[in-house]
């Protein structure tokens, strides 16, 4: 039988992943990274041994527990504190599927003598004619995972399965009760895996080396002190509740500049947003275009923002400038913009410049 390493949370996506693979004759070995959790620190949302452990008994298939706390730190707490610090808005599951997951999975897959890796995630990979490997999404588009997976190199995607594409978040439900399974209702976890407790800013603040940003000016789009912020740490762009600042009309943090230390307010007509650059870009479908090339595409720049017609144009420097046909809220720096063709097929993405 062929092997597969299942990522094992305790949930029941990544169950009914290794119910099913056994099903179709795979050998399968469950595998719960360990990427948080000490006395202190308070256990990981999204890796509970324990549970994971009783079902791969349930299911009667080889368990192993993997410790990778110190390379999550690096790869992703670092980088999403570092990000806030900047005034950036980062998506830390993006980086933790590729330099975290895939990576220690794929590593594992080979110590144990394994063809594939699999997880639960809600998408179907894809080898298209031209050789190359993409995800594409989920039938159930409600539960699409694809925008979080769009960093995955190609060696990754050919040794990954994804088994729940074709299913709903109920169908999947029913299969982990007819299986017997009892995380068959258990709810899914819907904040950042290793902030357990407590607000992203004390997080912040009790995980850097860095001095917190100090206080500074609220300012309008043409630079008009209107009050005073806490820290550009503590917001984001589109964000409106929480400013402690009362200006007469609602306003919106349109922009963080770190290098004033300020944060611009202004309508929410400010937050349309057409043009933006993206760095570090990873693309799947194509091969990375050369400088001038132009690709007509979708595009979102939040994981639940409908896809926009889009151009993409390579610059010189690397990065990729996008243009929309229709103008978008909610762009803001260290977040991920994702692009699809008319197949639902990921093209590529990168990270918003500011």
């Amino acid at each position: 039988m062929t092997k597969v390493i299942v990522g094992m949370s305790g949930g029941v996506d990544s169950a009914v992943a290794a119910y099913l693979l056994k099903q179709q004759g795979y050998e399968v070995i469950g595998v719960t990274l360990r990427t948080w959790g000490s006395d202190e620190e308070g256990d990981s949302r999204c890796c509970e041994i324990d549970e994971a452990r009783r079902i791969c008994e349930i299911l009667d298939i080889k368990y192993h527990p993997h410790n990778c706390t110190s390379l999550f730190k690096e790869k992703v707490v670092k980088p999403f504190v570092d990000a806030y610090l900047e005034g950036e808005t980062p998506n830390p599951c993006i980086e933790c599927n590729r330099f975290v997951k895939w990576a220690k999975l794929m590593e594992l897959a080979d110590i144990f003598g394994a063809e594939y890796v699999a997880t639960g995630h809600y998408a179907f990979v894809e080898k298209l004619p031209n050789g190359r490997y993409t995800v594409r999404k989920a039938l159930h588009k409600g539960k699409d995972q694809t925008y979080m997976l769009y960093k995955l190199s190609q060696e990754q995607l050919a040794r990954t399965l994804m088994p729940l594409g074709q299913y709903t978040k109920d169908e999947v439900r029913k299969i982990a009760e007819e299986a017997g399974l009892p995380c068959a209702h258990k709810e899914d976890s819907q904040e950042i895996c290793f902030v357990t407790e407590g607000r992203y800013t004390d997080f912040i603040g009790e995980h850097t080396d860095k001095p917190l940003p100090a206080e500074g000016d609220f300012v309008d789009e043409e630079g008009n002190v209107l009050g005073r912020h806490k820290g550009i740490y503590q917001y984001t762009v589109g964000q409106r509740k929480g400013l402690g600042i009362a200006l007469g009309y609602p306003a919106f943090v349109t922009r963080i500049d770190s290098e004033n230390n300020t944060v611009v307010l202004g309508t929410e007509d400010s937050l349309m947003c057409g043009t933006f650059l993206c760095r570090e870009v990873n693309f799947l479908s194509v091969p990375e275009p050369h400088a001038g090339d132009v690709i007509r595409c979708f595009a979102k720049a939040r994981y639940h923002q409908t896809e926009r017609l889009a151009t993409l144009e390579m610059m010189e420097d690397g990065r990729v400038k996008v243009t929309l046909d229709e103008a978008v809220k909610g762009v803001s720096p260290g977040q991920s913009a994702v692009f699809y063709d008319e197949n639902g097929c990921v093209v590529g993405g990168g990270l918003i410049v500011r």
